[in-house]
């Protein structure tokens, strides 16, 4: 059922479009009940970290939404490398694009949804590609690691004078559909930053127009990490941490459930399409193998 009272802006003539492609970088294996208040004894979450290229239609220039994971991962800090348990495989992101002859020379910008390690992979294999961040993960690497041990931030992970951090409160930001803070990021509608609070200081969504008639992608990051949670048909999973305090995957469940109240008020928009970062469906699904690169996701 559509909702009329949710709207995205309409094409213009000759509007811009991208097309959007999945990229294989990394899946993993983890405990359900991580995510979901409702995962059944001793179930599993085995799911891709997936990276997304951007292709603008008509001046082609290309990005990369995320990293996902990077296959060496001596150099990020002890807390993250605990979680090497977890990885199943780190197909590195430049392996994926290889398979449709492109390189990172040929990458002009990375956006970053957050800081965490799954998404951020190995900046250092785009030594010419200028990062996109939220104006707030500047803080998490204030000092980071190893200036300070204790950090889960590794320093260097933005490259220096290479990264805009992003101000979300500048006047920049208009409110678009259900999201009161986006960012026309191109100048032209062909593709919108979303403010997507709750998960981790300055995480960020991407919403991309797909076509020139109306139809769009909206990709979620890590505003959540299971479809029941969009679905309704859950709420976000709390879990006992090593000091045995209960927590959850968000630094602030409250904002990060308001965000997936903005999503789902989304899903009733005609013509959008919805991926997680770590969307098993979307995965699993046999007839997605044609929307990976070389290969581009289908336009609603």
């Amino acid at each position: 059922m559509s909702d009329s009272s949710v709207q995205l802006p309409s094409p213009a003539a000759g509007q811009a479009y991208c097309d959007v492609s999945a990229l294989n970088a990394g899946r993993v294996n983890m405990p359900a009940e991580l995510f979901v208040s409702n995962a059944s004894q001793g179930e599993e979450s085995v799911m891709p970290c997936l990276s997304f290229l951007i292709h603008h239609h008509s001046t082609g220039t290309r990005m990369l939404f995320d990293l996902g994971i990077r296959n060496d991962i001596r150099d990020i800090p002890p807390f993250q490398k605990s979680a090497e348990k977890f990885v199943l495989d780190s197909d590195d992101v430049c392996t994926s694009l290889d398979k449709g002859d492109l390189g990172p020379g040929d990458i002009t910008y990375v956006v970053l949804s957050h800081c965490h390690w799954d998404p951020v992979g190995d900046t250092r294999l785009f030594p010419r590609a200028q990062f996109v961040v939220g104006s707030e993960s500047r803080s998490l690497f204030e000092p980071g690691y190893p200036a300070d041990p204790t950090s889960t931030f590794l320093s260097g992970t933005l490259p220096e004078g290479r990264t805009q951090y992003l101000d979300v409160d500048s006047g920049a930001w208009k409110p678009i559909g259900p999201f009161p803070k986006t960012l026309d990021f191109f100048g032209d509608g062909s593709m919108y930053l979303v403010d997507a609070p709750g998960h981790l200081p300055g995480h960020m969504n991407l919403l991309v127009r797909t076509s020139s008639d109306g139809g769009w992608i909206y990709l979620v990051g890590d505003a959540a990490h299971d479809w029941r949670l969009l679905l309704g048909e859950s709420e976000i999973g709390m879990f006992s941490g090593d000091d045995g305090v209960l927590q959850c995957m968000h630094r602030d469940k409250a904002v990060a459930e308001e965000t997936i109240r903005r999503i789902q008020k989304l899903l009733k928009v005609p013509r959008v399409r919805v991926v997680l970062a770590h969307d098993k469906e979307f995965e699993r699904n046999p007839d997605n193998k044609q929307f990976y690169f070389p290969g581009k996701i289908a336009s609603l």
